[in-house]
């Protein structure tokens, strides 16, 4: 089993961030925008739900890195550490997910 956690993901987007975009994805995507990120963001979603209803594990565990990935890059933009979002799910937990979604306003 690995060591590696979403926090360290976040630290090496943060690193990678401050690099020159012609040697760095992720600076390339800082540079391009929120909404480009943002779109790229959205493609790996789809293609994860892509992987996931096809029944394919490994293109569904390819799909969810990508995935994971550009939502770190996306909260970077923002200025949202990943200590926020986990913060509000584990918020989340104190009671079930369907009393929780009960609960939201629509």
């Amino acid at each position: 089993m690995t060591g590696f956690s979403l926090s360290d993901l976040e630290a090496i987007v943060a690193e990678r961030a401050k690099a020159s975009p012609e040697t760095s994805w992720t600076a390339k995507l800082v540079e391009k925008g929120q909404a480009h990120a943002a779109k790229k963001l959205g493609e790996e979603a789809v293609e994860a739900v892509i992987a996931a209803v096809s029944g394919d594990r490994q293109e569904l565990v390819s799909e969810s890195a990508d995935l994971l990935y550009h939502l770190l890059v996306v909260l970077k933009i923002a200025d949202v550490p990943l200590q926020e979002v986990l913060e509000e799910l584990e918020g989340r937990t104190v009671r079930s997910g369907l009393e929780e979604k009960a609960s939201r306003k629509t």
